[in-house]
């Protein structure tokens, strides 16, 4: 490669790190419904713990993951919460922070949940661009099902007894 094409390629490289720094770190951008409230129920068969959002679109993609243990997002730490068993519960298109940075849940990011059958307690896991994590410790593993409703924009999850 030659002198001058390698200048070039600095240059380039220079001005594009330039200009991700000054855009600062990434944060949700409008539309992006936030974290307003968790709420918990118990069902006849299940308990549900309600994600309450704000306006804008549903997040687009959610997932569930059984495992044996949390982790932080985006640091990878383990998250020490209550339960034999553990769901990661994924909300993409969602935050728990607003434009500027600030909170828009301010409940505890752990809690335990004495009146429900299975779910033993709930942390939010991670908030980090546009990715939202939910953690729950429960007592068994068992049928999951998460789905999101609207008017108000909610996520929902379902964990059988």
């Amino acid at each position: 490669m030659s002198r001058p094409v390698r200048r070039a390629l600095v240059a380039v490289t220079l001005l594009i790190a330039g200009t991700l720094a000054a855009a600062g770190p990434a944060r949700a951008q409008s539309g992006v419904p936030t974290l307003t409230n968790i709420r918990t129920g118990n069902n006849p068969t299940f308990d549900r713990v309600v994600l309450d959002l704000s306006a804008g679109h549903v997040p687009g993609t959610l997932s569930y993951q059984l495992t044996d243990e949390l982790t932080a997002d985006p640091s990878g730490e383990i998250v020490w919460l209550t339960g034999e068993y553990f769901v990661n519960v994924s909300a993409f298109a969602a935050a728990a922070h607003d434009q500027n940075g600030n909170p828009t849940y301010t409940g505890p990011q752990k809690f335990r949940t004495r009146n429900l059958s299975n779910v033993m307690a709930v942390a939010v896991t991670g908030d980090f661009e546009a990715h939202l994590t939910i953690g729950l410790g429960v007592r068994t593993r068992t049928a999951v099902n998460v789905f999101t409703l609207t008017a108000p924009n909610r996520v929902v999850i379902d964990v059988a007894h």
